[in-house]
């Protein structure tokens, strides 16, 4: 499976991600995210690989952006919003997915970090091999 990046095309972050990815010779596909959100299944596959290293529900979401509080998702979240309704919030509006959002074959990540993404890649890439 070709690594899928969901990102937003005015997003700086995005932007850094993808020329990471591009100088290391990483295939990808590039999917715009407020177009075509991450389906509840991609969701899911993320939040597998976030739990899996001590994360949560919430680091799928994009808590510095406006829908983020206008929706009062942080509010929402304290008081016990199920995973199942948070996953279809997020796989409705893509405004609300913290990004990059990466889906590969067996694991995922979100938010860029070079160090992090290096380190990812390479576990990654060995595992696709």
């Amino acid at each position: 499976m070709k690594t899928k990046v969901f990102e937003y095309s005015n997003c700086s972050t995005c932007k850094q991600a993808l020329k990471f990815l591009e100088a290391k010779g990483i295939p990808y596909e590039r999917i715009a995210i407020i177009e075509t959100p991450p389906s509840i299944k991609e969701l899911k596959h993320v939040l597998n690989a976030l739990k899996a290293d001590g994360g949560s529900i919430k680091n799928l979401f994009n808590t510095s952006g406006v829908q983020y509080r206008e929706l009062g998702i942080a509010d929402k979240l304290k008081a016990g919003l199920s995973e199942a309704d948070a996953l279809k919030l997020l796989s409705e509006n893509g405004k609300l997915v913290k990004r990059p959002f990466v889906v590969t074959s067996d694991s995922g990540a979100v938010g860029f970090k070079p160090e992090a993404w290096t380190k990812f890649f390479k576990s990654s890439t060995k595992k696709d091999s």
